[in-house]
């Protein structure tokens, strides 16, 4: 159904940083974790690549990706920043290569730092490519300048409190995969009523319901932590079934509200 196949949940990299970024990376490794999310602006990429170069399992193995902030989208700068993002990552490639969010009030045309996402792929730099924070009316454009057969990924908030629905099911239609940032909302999914039932039901966390709600629906979560039992637990989540009487609790949490909107965002 999609152009990738993107390894279901992944490892998020935001607001982790130094030793413990590589010993939560090291330990997510280890419980099975085989796809790693970062970005230029996290500031991490230099460990992230570390930690993978020094962990038991090959880099053939890792699913990686890494996104272009919106200051490198001019054309003399787009492919540098990536090439230090490789340098910095210890790889020649990346497998998937997003534009982390849309360019602020237009200040780089889509259709010049798109061409440049696309040379990056036709280089080798990155095996497939995407973006973040996309609306549909900006999927739309980006369609009608690079194709949508080109787009294999958006990345966007979700969790069960913001289900971002139209535009999932609008990404899922169009065969691009969706992959949710934040799915456990900040932590606020374990203080839930609603799904620390469901947990108590399955025997496990609120967050791992979280995750699998989200999985069951085909979207990719990518949660942070730096707690081993939390990691571990994480990845369980690919192995719970929701009933779909649980799944229809949950649908209902959705509230609307973003957790994620600065101010050089896309018009929502």
């Amino acid at each position: 159904m999609y152009k990738i196949n993107i390894p279901s949940p992944g490892f998020g990299t935001f607001r982790l940083s130094g030793e413990s970024l590589k010993h939560s990376i090291h330990t997510a490794i280890d419980a099975g974790f085989r796809h790693i999310d970062t970005a230029q602006i996290y500031k991490n990429e230099d460990e992230v690549g570390q930690a993978i170069e020094k962990s038991s399992i090959p880099r053939d193995e890792i699913f990686l990706t890494t996104k272009v902030w919106f200051d490198e989208f001019g054309r003399e700068d787009f492919e540098q920043s990536v090439k230090d993002s490789l340098s910095w990552l210890r790889t020649d490639y990346v497998d998937l290569l997003l534009i982390h969010w849309p360019s602020p009030n237009n200040a780089v045309p889509m259709e010049e730092y798109l061409q440049c996402l696309m040379n990056c792929e036709n280089k080798g730099y990155t095996r497939a490519v995407g973006v973040s924070n996309f609306t549909i009316p900006l999927l739309e454009k980006a369609f009608s300048i690079i194709g949508k057969d080109n787009i294999a990924v958006n990345q966007i908030e979700i969790h069960p409190h913001f289900q971002n629905k139209k535009l999932v099911n609008y990404c899922q239609a169009n065969g691009i995969a969706v992959v949710g940032y934040m799915p456990l909302g900040k932590g606020q999914v374990m203080d839930d009523p609603v799904l620390q039932k469901i947990a108590k039901e399955h025997d496990t966390s609120p967050a791992t319901i979280a995750l699998a709600w989200q999985m069951q629906q085909g979207i990719i979560p990518i949660p942070a932590s730096t707690d081993p039992e939390h990691i571990k637990s994480n990845l369980l989540a690919a192995e719970l079934r929701l009933s779909p009487e649980q799944m229809k609790k949950i649908a209902a949490l959705d509230t609307g509200e973003r957790l994620i909107d600065p101010d050089f965002a896309p018009d929502w």
